[in-house]
């Protein structure tokens, strides 16, 4: 038994890869870049969210149409009677209508001078009278108001019924292409969910081994551990990790729904109205995409570790991430233009490649009730994970062993070619 056996601990493969787990855990979670590491997507969440804002208000302040009156005050009032009454029929298609007090008081108005001064927020100015109205401005105001004003003018002067019949309709909660459609939408929104996380949190794992690679710590550990078990437990310390960040990031989420409940069901309300639930249901659902989560970043972070097995720098390592990260988007695109193509070869074939598993399945998982398909996808995708984490821990371990007797033989040739020391004489010569 050489030195190196007699002085390795005396540790499982799993006993080693938690030792690992446990030292990394503890390492980045308490260190001062994994702070700075979960504020850094908060800012600009809350920044977008700021901007957004404001530049909502703004928008709607500048864009808001109105059409100035420039008719007889009769002719005034019944327009923007008139209005009112189509206002309801006819919702945003019917401008605001106000009188121009200048024309009122001067009876020489001239409309295109008024506008050429840019006073006011009007779009047009509608002078004549009813039976012949005449609508002043841009070429494109005309076009996209003409027809509104033309409905109104004749409302007012009675050649339009005042009166309209209301059409009774009978709603359905749903149907079976509209409930399909709506699926689709959340199949996008979890797969894009869930390939901002795995990229975000993706990068842990290779920073930290680069850092390691760097102070010689991550060969230590190979000398002293086996390698499998060093790989498999970084991987799960980062995902430990990223647990711990997605944790706090969805608790910064919660209080900050808690405040702005209001504002947030607003605006979802208008602009994604209700996001329908999964095929599975919702329970069931959460459970697949926290399981699709982490077999997604294990690939992720295996595919990394054997990166960094591959690179003899942190400069190469940072080099070679950049081909994984383009495959990952070309992943989730590839993942991402099969929805709703469920049993296509393509689709399939997104199910049957590692790194696109994750995503298809769970996308899967919003159209299709079926639950077996994914308990093989997720033994299929184990099963991907330990043939990366051994191809990286083999690839790793011959390039240690490698350098380690290049060493040894370099040293041994030096030591050959080195003179032999002097003995010291035992007494004068005879």
């Amino acid at each position: 038994m050489s030195d190196t056996e007699m002085l390795r601990p005396r540790l499982t493969t799993l006993e080693a890869a938690w030792v690992i787990a446990r030292r990394d855990f503890v390492a980045v979670l308490f260190s001062r870049a994994f702070l700075f590491f979960l504020l850094g997507p908060l800012f600009p969440v809350l920044i977008g969210g700021l901007a957004g804002s404001i530049g909502g208000q703004v928008q709607r302040n500048a864009v808001s149409i109105e059409v100035g009156l420039a008719l007889s005050p009769e002719d005034n009032a019944a327009m923007i009677a008139a209005a009112d009454v189509l206002r309801p029929q006819l919702a945003g298609q019917v401008p605001e209508l106000r009188v121009i007090e200048e024309a009122a008081q001067d009876s020489t108005f001239d409309a295109r001078a008024f506008l050429d001064q840019r006073r006011g927020n009007y779009a047009a100015i509608l002078t004549g009278s009813l039976a012949a109205p005449q609508l002043v401005g841009t070429q494109g105001q005309i076009d996209r108001w003409s027809g509104p004003i033309e409905l109104i003018a004749a409302t007012a002067s009675g050649a339009s019924p005042s009166q309209f019949p209301t059409a009774t309709s009978e709603v359905v909660a749903t149907s079976a292409a509209s409930e399909r459609t709506n699926r689709v939408r959340t199949a996008q929104a979890a797969q894009m969910v869930l390939f901002l996380l795995t990229m975000l949190l993706g990068g842990m794992v290779l920073s930290n081994l680069a850092e390691e690679k760097g102070n010689k710590i991550i060969e230590i550990l190979a000398a002293a551990l086996p390698m499998d078990a060093v790989f498999m437990g970084k991987l799960f310390a980062m995902l430990g990790v990223s647990f711990v960040g997605i944790a706090v990031w969805g608790t910064v989420g919660w209080a900050f729904w808690a405040i702005a409940e209001d504002a947030i069901v607003t605006v979802t309300q208008t602009n994604f109205r209700e996001l329908p639930g999964p095929a599975v249901g919702w329970p069931m659902f959460m459970v697949l995409g926290l399981i699709y989560f982490t077999m997604a970043y294990l690939l992720l972070g295996s595919l990394f570790l054997t990166i960094g097995a591959m690179a003899a720098s942190v400069r190469e390592v940072q080099t070679l991430s950049m081909p994984v990260t383009m495959l990952q988007l070309m992943v989730f695109f590839l993942s991402a233009a099969n929805i709703g193509q469920t049993g296509t070869p393509l689709e399939l074939g997104a199910i049957a490649f590692p790194l696109s598993s994750p995503f298809a399945m769970l996308a899967r998982a919003a159209l299709e009730e079926t639950l077996w398909p994914h308990a093989l996808a997720v033994l299929w995708q184990g099963v991907a994970v330990i043939l990366l984490v051994k191809g990286g821990s083999l690839l790793f371990r011959k390039r240690v062993m490698k350098s380690g007797g290049a060493g040894r033989a370099k040293k041994s040739w030096f030591a050959r070619r080195a003179p032999a020391p002097s003995q010291p004489s035992s007494g004068p010569a005879e």
